[in-house]
């Protein structure tokens, strides 16, 4: 077919309420108690077929009730990556081959999938899995996701029809945006099903064939992610999913000749490791892989003197506390002004906070549930001790936990005399936001401190209704983050909207959700046609 097609115009996904008598609160109350009550086998896919993985069982819980199992999954060896690689790269022939009209529906039909008959399984799903709230859950997967593949088909269409222009005469130039030569290995967080489901499927859109690591503890989301864009028309090979914790996977992946790119979102140690052994292993590959990564955070809230102390004080609230701190964008450091802190901010905050409603996400009145494990428990844990013992720190509201019946950490404000200290340095990745308490007439210094003591870039905002001092901010913050808020909270990026990223330790910044990320997952190949080629050597000067 040689029509000049036109993509569907991308729109947000309507976010669903689940308030109470609305159809499709019972339809996820129904989803959430048959998931729950019916644990699975959670395999692989490798070049179509489900299998379990070759190496050591284990169970995934659910954060809030940690003795619930939601299904068993299996470490992927050393073998299950070779397969995975090997089917990738049979698949990936006829994958590129593929027009991009036909790449593209795969991805708009799971979108509407997603949308539609999938979509209070996939947020029953990250409920239970991931411990989200069915605010949470359903801005997570589905909507972000679906906006994930809608606007990736629109970005996607936008670069093809960047072309060359022919300015000589019988001169037909033209750009082909061929895929990577090898596969690209995905490696996904817990924390967002959405990353989850966009890292492998942006750079299989583009026409590449993928290997796809979700985090354990996101295993069932991910599966079921894997069988709705089977049922999508994904072809066998293209998109394989391996369980685990993927040491073996990356022994395997990371060393291999046709490692075409590593499209990560995780933590910052995590990333450099990677980096390191792609450049250890440089000379044996086929092509220099891309690597794009999104890491950690250290998220800030600013606050001047002629902020509205009410909109920093639910700012702080979602910012820091919604899915318990685990967002990589989630504020977990804030610099408040004297004269708003003492007079009243203060004890507003501490009030709010320990008045959040915490518990099982299926009870759709909570506020928060639980952390993801043992080890995210442990880390919020330390760092509330340290806190409680430290002469510089004071707890404010919180300061609790208890990892009986599941990882629960109460959000936690803590002020600190010492802007160097760790609670302003150190990503926790859970409930706890460090407050730094400046001089009004300190305010620039401040800001040139707090600028990079942290050595992240991720988010953050700032709040003033004195324009200057916004202007002032927004220039003088110009490095300190990739996505920057001004009187709104660092979380809650709108694909579309606001593309996600930073820089320094905070990754790559190439913008999940954005032209920019697909780009990446492109090898453009300049192409130029002579319609009457010349017959002569010689050039008019030589006459």
């Amino acid at each position: 077919m040689d029509a000049v097609t036109q993509v569907p115009p991308p729109v947000n996904e309507p976010v669903h309420t689940y308030a109470p008598g609305t159809a499709e609160r019972a339809r996820l109350e129904r989803k959430l108690k048959e998931l729950a009550g019916n644990p699975i086998e959670l395999p692989m896919t490798i070049g179509g077929v489900e299998r379990m993985g070759g190496g050591e069982r284990f169970d995934v819980v659910q954060p809030h009730r940690h003795r619930a199992r939601l299904g068993t999954a299996a470490e992927a060896t050393a073998r299950d990556a070779a397969d995975a690689i090997d089917a990738a790269l049979a698949a990936a022939p006829r994958w590129r081959a593929l027009s991009f009209d036909d790449r593209a529906a795969v991805f708009l039909r799971a979108a509407e999938l997603l949308s539609g008959p999938w979509r209070e399984t996939i947020a029953a799903s990250t409920m239970l899995g991931q411990s989200k709230t069915a605010q949470q859950a359903e801005i997570d997967a589905p909507c972000e996701l679906i906006d994930f593949w809608r606007f990736n088909v629109h970005f996607a269409r936008e670069i093809l029809a960047e072309q060359p222009p022919a300015h000589s005469p019988g001169v037909w130039n033209r750009m082909d945006y061929r895929p990577l030569e090898g596969f690209v290995y995905a490696i996904t967080p817990f924390n967002f099903t959405a990353i989850a489901g966009n890292l492998p499927t942006a750079p299989a859109l583009m026409g590449n064939v993928v290997l796809w690591k979700p985090a354990p503890t996101q295993t069932h989301a991910a599966v079921l992610l894997m069988r709705l864009l089977r049922e999508a028309g994904l072809p066998d090979g293209v998109i394989n999913l391996l369980t685990g914790d993927g040491r073996a996977v990356s022994e395997v992946a990371l060393p291999h000749p046709e490692l075409a790119g590593i499209h990560f979102t995780g933590s910052t140690a995590t990333f450099r490791h990677l980096w390191q052994q792609v450049g250890e292993n440089i000379a044996r590959y086929r092509a220099y892989p891309r690597i794009v990564g999104e890491t950690g955070g250290k998220d800030f809230i600013v606050v001047h003197p002629s902020a509205d102390p009410d909109v920093v004080r639910t700012a702080m609230t979602r910012g820091a506390f919604e899915y318990q701190g685990q967002k990589c964008s989630a504020a977990s450091r804030a610099y408040v002004p004297r004269s708003l802190w003492e007079g009243g901010l203060r004890d507003a905050v501490a009030a709010e906070t320990d008045g959040l409603s915490m518990g099982d996400p299926t009870d759709l009145s909570h506020f928060m549930a639980a952390v993801i494990d043992a080890r995210a428990f442990a880390k919020s844990k330390a760092a509330i001790d340290l806190a409680r013992t430290d002469p510089a720190c004071e707890i404010v509201a919180g300061g609790r936990y208890d990892d009986s019946l599941g990882y629960f950490v109460r959000p936690t404000v803590l002020t600190c005399a010492d802007p160097e200290h760790e609670v302003f340095t150190t990503e926790y990745f859970g409930p706890i936001l460090a407050v730094h308490v400046y001089e009004d007439d300190d305010f620039e210094a401040m800001l040139g401190h707090m600028e990079s003591v942290a050595d992240y870039a991720l988010t953050g905002a700032f709040f003033a209704r004195d324009r200057a001092a916004a202007a002032l901010a927004t220039e003088r913050l110009r490095f300190a983050a990739g996505n920057f808020y001004l009187n709104d909270k660092p979380t809650g990026a709108v694909v579309g909207q606001q593309p996600f990223g930073g820089s320094r330790a905070s990754g790559t910044n190439d913008k999940a959700g954005s032209k920019l990320n697909l780009l990446r997952w492109t090898s453009p190949r300049a192409i130029k046609e002579t319609l009457v080629p010349p017959t002569d050597y010689r050039y008019p000067h030589m006459g």
